[in-house]
């Protein structure tokens, strides 16, 4: 199930951003995330079961969001004339960072509320899915700039390589 939602998701991000570098940013915080949370449940005694399965697959497909949203508007100051990533994500973070936040917040206290549940189930699923959208919003806000730049991307020696092309000089 697990590999299904990322090939979706790799395919439709490579589909809108039409860069790898743009799927590696997106992908890897949650693939991160996943790992991470798959710890969380070892620690706290949660069994991956047929039922527990698609509530990982919900928050990684809540996660994305983060993602998209960050990417998106920093790909958007870099191609309208911010002068370095560093200033194109001050503005992405400016213009979506909030709302990122605000997201991740409200639905992680909603879905934290279930963790004062008396059924066993939905108190752990309260605390795997808080766990998830607040650290997915975390790894995309820290570490999809850092990949960012990692990768090159708003670099101005050269524009990012998008699928079927080579990277050309600007």
């Amino acid at each position: 199930m697990l590999v299904s939602i990322y090939g979706a998701i790799i395919l439709i991000c490579l589909l809108t951003f039409r860069s790898v570098r743009a799927v590696i940013c997106i992908i890897v915080p949650l693939l991160l995330v996943s790992i991470l949370c798959n710890a969380l449940m070892a620690t706290i005694d949660i069994g991956l079961k047929v039922a527990t399965l698609p509530v990982i697959t919900l928050g990684v497909g809540a996660g994305v969001d983060y993602g998209i949203y960050i990417y998106e508007r920093l790909k958007y100051e870099l191609d309208h004339g911010a002068p370095t990533l560093r200033d194109a994500f001050y503005e992405a973070m400016r213009q979506r960072g909030t709302a990122a936040i605000f997201v991740a917040l409200t639905m992680s206290v909603g879905v934290g509320t279930w963790m004062f549940s008396a059924l066993k189930f939905q108190a752990d699923m309260g605390v795997l899915l808080a766990f998830m959208f607040l650290v997915n919003a975390l790894g995309a806000m820290f570490l999809l700039p850092a990949l960012a730049c990692w990768l090159g991307i708003g670099r101005g020696d050269t524009r990012p390589a998008t699928v079927g092309q080579q990277a050309q000089p600007a």
